[in-house]
């Protein structure tokens, strides 16, 4: 059976060349050249011709390497497979800040064996940042750049900078916003970046304390729950149960149990 390593390292080199396609892209759009901007599942969603080509790059490369493993992709990349490992891919995570030209967008390449990630990058082209992990004997460290990550030592939730998303539809966006409301008492602050698998890597590396999400997908999810739980973080769903696309909660280890308390309540509250 192929080390997850290997897996981890094939990631590495299917987001950043097609980071780097994207990125020229960008830069590019700042001379007055179009990104081809459409709209998918409502106005408020969008996708460019950046994110075609750049899924396109990585399905080759898959293919190419892995012809007999699954692909999973977000703009319509849906290849059965054989081997019991499947890519999620994410070639442009955060396209609206792709368009608007802010720097937290990623390309995101994860690996899942039966159904649970083991390898997995994130690399986000405008900040030099590149994430990778794996799950298994001599995998290593989850880096950045190379360099071991970990996640905060924070304990209460009083304390912790808390990162989060919302949906492209209004009124999910306001029963989202009525869970923030709910808990902004009770956490040192929010913020949001727009990009789950960037903000799941900012979890690992300790740079937020805790994230949550609803409303997911495969892609959005599997490289940074990856990263996060090879740095020694924590992730679950909102019952403390395995992940999934449907509740996310990414948090510091002395932070998961109290977050999870939280979000009981939040419940028990209708939020």
């Amino acid at each position: 059976m192929i080390q997850h390593a290997e897996l981890r390292d094939l990631c590495v080199g299917y987001v950043r060349r097609a980071g780097d396609l994207a990125r020229e892209g960008r830069v590019a759009a700042r001379e007055g050249v179009g990104l081809g901007a459409l709209t998918k599942s409502t106005a408020t969603d969008l996708v460019t011709e950046f994110d075609r080509a750049a899924e396109q790059v990585i399905v080759a490369a898959i293919r190419a390497d892995r012809p007999d493993d699954a692909i999973v992709g977000e703009e319509g990349a849906d290849q059965p497979g054989t081997t019991g490992y499947a890519w999620h891919v994410d070639p442009i995570d955060g396209t609206t800040n792709f368009v608007y030209d802010l720097p937290t967008w990623a390309c995101s390449v994860g690996v899942t064996y039966d159904g649970v990630g083991v390898a997995g990058a994130v690399y986000a082209p405008m900040l030099d940042e590149l994430y990778a992990a794996a799950i298994g004997p001599d995998s290593g460290a989850a880096t950045l750049n190379g360099r071991p990550i970990a996640p905060s030592a924070v304990t209460d939730p009083a304390l912790a900078l808390v990162a989060t998303g919302f949906a492209y539809q209004a009124a999910t966006r306001a029963h989202q916003a009525r869970r923030v409301a709910f808990l902004a008492d009770q956490v040192r602050d929010f913020r949001r970046f727009g990009a789950a698998s960037y903000d799941l890597c900012l979890v690992a590396s300790g740079r937020v304390d805790a994230y949550y999400e609803a409303g997911l997908n495969s892609w959005d999810m599997v490289a940074g729950d990856v990263i996060c739980r090879a740095a020694g973080a924590r992730t679950s769903d909102w019952s403390g149960g395995p992940v999934r696309p449907a509740e996310l909660l990414a948090a510091a280890p002395g932070l998961h149990a109290p977050f999870l308390e939280l979000f009981d309540r939040a419940a028990a509250n209708g939020v």
